[in-house]
């Protein structure tokens, strides 16, 4: 785990405490929280199907909450990007690049 993905776990636990009823069920903020735990112990996306899954999961619950008008693009696409940084980079050899 790097100190940019213990951050990015932090920031999702901070969306969901401070997000209303209104705007996450409990039922969706277990879904975020359970990828974000995956993403976290996950050591390689293209090997770990969980990780990718409940990635992929976060995704899909962030387009329907813009889509039904209970959150704002901007503010599920920056929960969709928190939740990817918590796991680890798809092809870590392009950042060294």
């Amino acid at each position: 785990m790097t100190p940019e993905r213990a951050r990015a776990y932090q920031q999702v636990v901070k969306i969901l405490r401070e997000s209303a009823p209104s705007k996450l069920l409990a039922g969706e903020k277990d879904r975020i929280r359970e990828a974000a735990d995956h993403l976290l112990f996950a050591d390689d996306l293209l090997a770990d199907e969980a990780a990718r899954t409940a990635l992929q999961d976060v995704e899909l619950l962030c387009a329907a909450l813009v889509e039904s008008s209970r959150w704002e693009h901007e503010s599920a696409m920056r929960l969709a990007d928190e939740v990817s940084a918590c796991g680890p980079a798809l092809f870590p050899e392009l950042l060294v690049a």
